[in-house]
């Protein structure tokens, strides 16, 4: 039983090894916005916002979108038919600003998500050279929309996609909310996505996608996506999977989110996301959840049992060496997404936690029981082949 767990363990302490090297070469080769030198023209972006019952964020989002030092921008905000004060407050706000224009939402049509048919309407409207796609939940620097075009000119760009500073506030959010970009960091080589182009290697984050327009509309925009549940990826895939120009770029100095209020939405939010970032298939999800369990929460355990007298030295030995180096790829991560690296002493728990999760959003996907805003996504086909 100890040669089968030390041989188990070498693997993992390989495994990480291999995953170490992809989280540096992330960390040394990602840009940041505000780093990519300044505007070489100005042109007219259209700033997209859904909103479906965002009382609580709606205000400071748009105000800090109002205050763009970007000389050539309107920003359009869709009520996705609120049941709480979103829309008063938007029309209020409405009438102090012309740079704001106010959409109310179509009823949504079948075949499509909330998000999506609203991301749509907002396209359709839209007047700008370039779209920024962009949530009710994130607040801006007043200087984030002209990095955000330097850098989209500089490296010419079709898609430029960014992850904010996470602002986490509960221990649910603090556990949680981190490990979809340090999953980002640790298992996507950056720089082989970008020479590849495959659809399978991509990344995008909904809470900020700046388009060319011409680009969106050429590759069908959201209705090519009409019924994805997780539409930022697709969208990200579909863009690979055209041979355009994409970038993933760290946008913590000019932008921050608060993407979930606490326990209830990060279960909601988590639940409705993680089997549909595979696809709904199934042998791949249920193999990866459990390595990754297997990876960061195995050796943990076995030190603990380690006072018992039950495992050799050689098995503790290891045991330590891959949990010292799993808290290293946590706290590098967490480093630079500017959250707190002394967190990483508790990845256990935010791997059991989004493993539990990934449970759960497979089960609802199954039994079509998955909510998000009020509205049910319906039942989703489990995938036991790849078709």
């Amino acid at each position: 039983m100890n040669g089968f767990l030390l041989r188990h363990l070498l693997g993992i302490i390989l495994f990480q090894g291999v995953v170490m090297l992809v989280l540096l070469t992330n960390v040394l080769t990602m840009k940041r916005l505000g780093a990519l030198g300044r505007c070489r023209s100005f042109p007219h972006v259209s700033v997209l916002v859904p909103a479906r019952d965002e009382e609580r964020n709606i205000e400071g989002c748009v105000l800090s979108l109002l205050a763009q030092d970007y000389p050539d921008f309107e920003v359009l905000v869709l009520d996705d038919r609120s049941e709480d004060g979103t829309l008063p407050l938007l029309l209020r706000m409405q009438e102090d600003h012309e740079r704001l224009r106010v959409i109310r939402g179509e009823p949504l049509p079948w075949g499509w998500t909330g998000k999506n048919w609203a991301c749509h309407q907002l396209s359709e409207r839209a007047g700008g050279e370039l779209l920024l796609f962009t949530d009710a939940d994130t607040r801006y620097a007043p200087n984030a929309l002209r990095e955000a075009v330097a850098a989209l000119q500089a490296l010419d760009l079709q898609l430029l996609s960014a992850y904010p500073r996470e602002e986490t506030e509960t221990w649910a959010e603090k556990l949680l909310v981190p490990t979809f970009l340090w999953s980002i960091y640790c298992f996507l080589p950056l720089p082989l996505a970008y020479r590849l182009r495959l659809p399978g290697l991509s990344a995008a984050l909904g809470q900020f996608m700046l388009f060319r327009a011409e680009a969106y509309r050429a590759m069908g925009g959201h209705a090519a996506v009409r019924d994805a549940v997780v539409d930022d990826l697709a969208l990200g895939r579909l863009c690979a999977g055209r041979g355009l120009r994409w970038r993933f770029l760290d946008g913590t100095g000019v932008f921050s989110c608060r993407m979930y209020g606490g326990l209830r939405e990060v279960v909601e939010g988590f639940s409705k996301n993680l089997f549909a970032v595979f696809d709904y298939n199934l042998p791949v999800f249920a193999f990866i959840w459990t390595w990754l369990l297997l990876v960061f929460c195995e050796p943990p355990l076995l030190l603990a049992m380690a006072p018992f007298g039950l495992l050799e030295s050689r098995v503790v030995a290891a045991a330590g060496v891959a949990a010292g180096l799993a808290m290293l790829l946590w706290a590098v991560s967490l480093k630079r997404l500017r959250l707190p690296a002394r967190r990483a002493f508790l990845y256990p728990l935010s791997v059991l936690g989004i493993f539990l999760l990934a449970a759960r959003s497979l089960w609802q996907a199954a039994r079509g029981t998955a909510v998000w805003k009020g509205r049910g996504l319906g039942r989703r086909p489990v995938r036991i082949f790849k078709m």
